[in-house]
């Protein structure tokens, strides 16, 4: 009896750990393994828990505040998502979508291999901390239209892509052609975008110039 009763004391025991490990699970699993502290305390780890699970190899703390199960498989862009979660706020939401060189690399409209990764925050976005050397912050407030989302990270679409990379003029011209091209023939880019742009803005002159010369 007194045997029966301690298991069952064991089992209730394991029971909350093992719903708080499913529900980190699913987290980690959305974003290519990755989460932050805030997010596995809210799953039901506390502080002592996040560096004990360090401590015996189940997760691998990837930058502060950042970690990864230690199981969990790589994938070619799960770095993205770790310096995605770099960029979360106060309420621990991600600022930065990828975006210029890096977002034409993600849509896979060049063979350009920028040595850093590029991305735009809002222009309010501060943090204490030095900027990793890996990253190229650019500052402006987006619109929602103009960013897809991917497995724990976001990136800017193809034409808003585009259009910034004209305004930087750091790519070469021939390339952003060669972009253009290839957006326009898989379907990532419409000539019903470029329509709704304001007939008369510098924008819509340089991708109409674009158009005819892919044409």
């Amino acid at each position: 009896m007194i045997l029966l009763e301690t298991i069952g004391i064991v089992q209730a025991m394991a029971r909350p750990y093992k719903e708080a490990l499913d529900r980190l699970y699913r987290v980690a699993e959305s974003q290519q393994g990755y989460f932050t502290a805030k997010q596995a305390k809210r799953c039901g780890f506390a502080d002592s828990a996040q560096h004990y699970h360090v401590q015996v190899g189940n997760w691998v703390r990837e930058h502060r505040g950042v970690y990864r199960l230690a199981r969990f498989p790589h994938t070619d862009d799960s770095h993205l998502v770790l310096w995605s979660l770099w960029s979360r706020d106060q309420q621990d939401k991600p600022q930065g979508v990828y975006s210029c060189q890096t977002a034409l690399a993600i849509h896979d409209l060049s063979d350009l291999m920028p040595s850093k990764l590029h991305m735009t925050v809002p222009r309010r976005f501060r943090r204490n901390s030095e900027i990793p050397p890996v990253l190229v912050l650019h500052y402006a407030d987006l619109a929602d239209d103009g960013i897809d989302s991917r497995a724990g990270f976001r990136v800017t679409r193809p034409l808003r892509t585009i259009i910034d990379l004209m305004r930087a003029g750091d790519v070469p011209h021939d390339v952003l052609a060669q972009a253009f091209r290839k957006a326009l023939s898989h379907g990532m880019v419409t000539r019903a975008q470029i329509g709704a742009l304001p007939s008369d803005g510098q924008e819509r002159l340089w991708l109409d110039q674009l158009l005819r010369e892919v044409a």
